[in-house]
This record gives structure tokens, C-alpha cells and sequence, in this order.
């Protein structure tokens, strides 16, 4: 039973991994990589989609030579704004920017700002490219969307994270103590259901006011999916623990709740999240 129980703990923490890897690549706020031809050459970019509201935020194309120009367009989103025109400069070998990762910094490169804006507040924006008189939009399909916001408190953030991942290993790890033989439920119930209230609805909150002003922007105040994500993977464990003590098969609601928090955590962090509302705005 010992060696069922260390291969169930290792299943726990793959999924958990794997669930993590996929929500951080996969989430809005993540950087827009991706690639586009230029007159014969590929134009490689990272664009940023989360940004402090201390500092604009830089924006980096790495180009081939000396020869390119480039335009930074950008709109408040949501809005009937005009855009904005940023004339990029030109660099080769030089730091320009901490918030940029070095190796973008390397060779040829064309450097602008994105102006700050307040918690929650949103820009679209793409860069149009210039060489041999031809252009190029940056990205071709759709504008980068990025979204400002507080800066939190790198503890607060970091224990945030910790608890919010090990609830998930904890969720895991309980859905599947039903293979065991003779499960011990309540306490692993009962760590999950801990592990949740201490980094969702605790923790949580605290980041959400940090970065975008308000403790709770789920239901009933509003849609973030975020908020309500985690509200539904603690009643879905609540059900599950209350029905542990009342059904005869308490199995099927672990397992159910065990399912609903990897749905959840499936879904990209951040999507429907906090958004400034610049129509509102004086």
C-alpha cells in the first residue's frame, strides 16, 4: 500500500505540473510569441501582455539590419479612440529596457514605450514595419491586447502561487485516494478545503486588491472568470465533504470535485479578468 501511495503522490504532481505549464503558456497575460516573413525574412517577436503600472512598457522588435523603421500604433481598448502613433528607434547590442529579457536585446532592434495606465486599464497595439518602402503589421492577424497592473509584494505573490498549486496537488492527490484500499479521506478533505480558503479566498483577494484595486470582482460584483473560478472549486470541495459524511458512496463526489478543480484549473488564468472600464472614466 505504501508503494500505491507513492505512485498515486507522483501521479498528483505530474497532472499539477502539467496543469500549471499549461495554464501559464496558455493565459492571456502570457507574451505574444510568434514569427512573421518580411521581405524574404523572418520577423521574430515577443510582445508583453502584462505590464506594471509604475513604468511604461517597453516595446522590443528584433530586426535583421539597419535599414528598418518602425511604428508603435496603439488605442485605449474598448474605446472610439484615435491611435496613437510611437516612432521606434533603432538600436544594435544595447540595454535598453530591464523589463525586456537580454537575448531581445541582441543585433539590430527597434525600441518604443507604451504609455502606463491605471490597474486593470488595457491597450491595443501593433507595430507597423518599414523597409524598401513595403510594410508589415506586426502582429498581421489581431493587435497585442496587454493589460497594467499593481505591483504585489513579491511574498504575498509568491506564497499565493505556492498554496494555490498545492491545492491543486492536494485536490489531485484526494481524487485519487479512492483506488486506495482503505482511503483516508478526511484528512486529505480536509487539507484541500484548507489549502483553498488559505490561497483563494484569503490570498487571492489580497493580490486582486494589489493589483487591480478591489478584493473580489466575481460573483456577485462582476465576471471575473478568476474569482469565480476559484469560488466554484471551493463549493464544489465543500459539496464534496459534506456528502463524505452523508452519502454512502462519498466517492463519486470526491471524484467529482477531484474533476471540477482540473477543469478549472485548465481554464487560462486571467481570461475575463479585471478590465478598466475607460468609458466610465472623467
Amino acid at each position: 500500500m505504501k508503494t500505491r501511495n507513492i505512485i498515486f503522490w507522483i501521479l498528483a504532481v505530474i497532472i499539477t505540473l502539467a496543469s500549471a505549464y499549461y495554464q501559464r503558456t496558455t493565459g492571456p497575460t502570457y507574451p505574444l510569441n510568434g514569427a512573421e516573413s518580411f521581405q524574404g525574412k523572418d520577423i521574430i517577436y515577443r510582445f508583453e501582455r502584462s505590464h506594471s503600472i509604475s513604468t511604461d512598457c517597453p516595446v522590443i522588435l528584433p530586426v535583421t539590419d539597419d535599414t528598418y523603421k518602425g511604428t508603435i500604433l496603439w488605442k485605449r481598448n474598448k474605446t472610439k479612440d484615435e491611435l496613437t502613433r510611437v516612432e521606434m528607434t533603432l538600436h544594435k547590442d544595447t540595454i535598453v529596457s530591464e523589463d525586456i529579457p537580454e537575448k531581445l536585446q541582441k543585433g539590430y532592434f527597434l525600441y518604443g514605450n507604451l504609455p502606463k495606465q491605471p490597474p486593470a486599464g488595457k491597450l491595443n497595439y501593433y507595430v507597423r514595419l518599414i523597409k524598401d518602402n513595403s510594410e508589415k503589421v506586426v502582429p498581421e492577424k489581431e493587435p497585442v491586447t496587454i493589460r497594467f497592473k499593481g505591483d504585489v509584494p513579491f511574498i504575498v505573490l509568491m506564497i499565493h502561487v505556492i498554496v494555490m498549486f498545492l491545492s491543486m496537488l492536494l485536490a489531485t492527490r484526494t481524487g485519487l485516494e479512492i483506488f486506495m484500499p482503505e482511503p483516508k479521506y478526511t484528512k486529505y478533505l480536509l487539507w484541500t478545503l484548507g489549502s483553498l480558503i488559505v490561497g483563494g479566498l484569503i490570498l487571492g483577494p489580497i493580490v486582486q486588491k494589489y493589483a487591480f484595486g478591489e478584493y473580489w470582482t466575481g460573483i456577485p460584483f462582476g465576471i471575473d472568470l478568476t474569482d469565480n473560478k476559484t469560488l466554484i472549486a471551493f463549493i464544489g470541495w465543500l459539496i464534496a465533504f459534506i456528502m463524505y459524511k452523508r452519502s454512502k458512496k462519498p466517492k463519486y463526489w470526491i471524484i467529482g470535485a477531484a474533476v471540477l478543480m482540473l477543469i478549472v484549473y485548465l481554464i487560462p488564468h486571467s481570461v475575463l479578468g479585471s478590465e478598466l472600464d475607460y468609458n466610465q472614466m472623467k
